[in-house]
């Protein structure tokens, strides 16, 4: 999509001229020639979003996919954790754990799981948050704050629930930032044969760590 943005940028400069002059010879108002325009337009982008197999669709696909497995195994785990699938499994749980949090069935009183949680899942936000690879609107500012706000609720959360389902949740989350920045190496996308854009980075890590920081004030602030 970032690729084709200046393919567009073209396209919707000739458009604007084509339509101007046809507006010109039949007439035209102006709200009439932006409804052209704008309709004219969508359905170029449309075209180079199928032809380029592309569309922004295709990118919730596996949030579709990922919430109901996340809910289901969730409620599997808290059905194991309090006995709804007999006692033998749940005293399985009680001395299944590991670590600080030997007993799955009950919460973490420490709160290092949810924590944890609730650290990993802001660092994925911020680390989308840090790509400016187009311009953001107000909606994406409005999802991107939303989903800051999810992560700490998920802490007080995750410290009520057996440490069964938080655990999951903490190793879920660090897949899913573990993913996030394989795909930010250079030589991972080259191997993929992710096509390079305009804004991609030999540095992508230390771009990360410098983004964050700036954020949240760890280094120096620029004058």
């Amino acid at each position: 999509m970032e690729n084709l943005q200046p393919e567009i940028k073209e396209l919707a400069q000739r458009l604007r001229y084509e339509v101007s002059a046809r507006g010109k010879q039949l007439g035209w108002s102006e709200k009439a020639a932006r409804f052209h325009f704008a309709r004219s337009m969508r359905r170029i982008v449309a075209e180079l979003y199928v032809r380029d197999n592309c569309h922004p669709l295709k990118a919730t696909v596996l949030l579709w996919v990922q919430v109901p497995l996340w809910l289901c195994v969730s409620l599997a785990l808290r059905n194991c954790s309090v006995g709804a699938l007999g006692p033998a499994v749940q005293e399985q749980f009680s001395s299944g754990g590991a670590l600080w949090f030997t007993d799955l069935t009950a919460p973490d009183s420490t709160w290092i799981l949810p924590v944890s949680l609730g650290l990993v899942n802001l660092l994925v936000v911020e680390i989308f948050a840090s790509q400016k690879k187009m311009p953001v609107s107000r909606f994406q500012q409005l999802v991107t704050h939303l989903f800051r706000a999810v992560s700490v609720v998920m802490v007080p959360i995750a410290a009520t629930v057996p440490s069964s389902m938080a655990l999951y949740w903490l190793s879920s989350s660090l897949v899913g930032l573990c993913h996030n920045l394989l795909l930010r190496s250079p030589a991972f996308r080259r191997l993929c044969c992710i096509p390079r854009t305009k804004s991609d980075s030999d540095t992508p890590y230390r771009d990360i760590a410098a983004a964050l920081a700036t954020r949240y004030s760890f280094g120096k602030q620029p004058r």
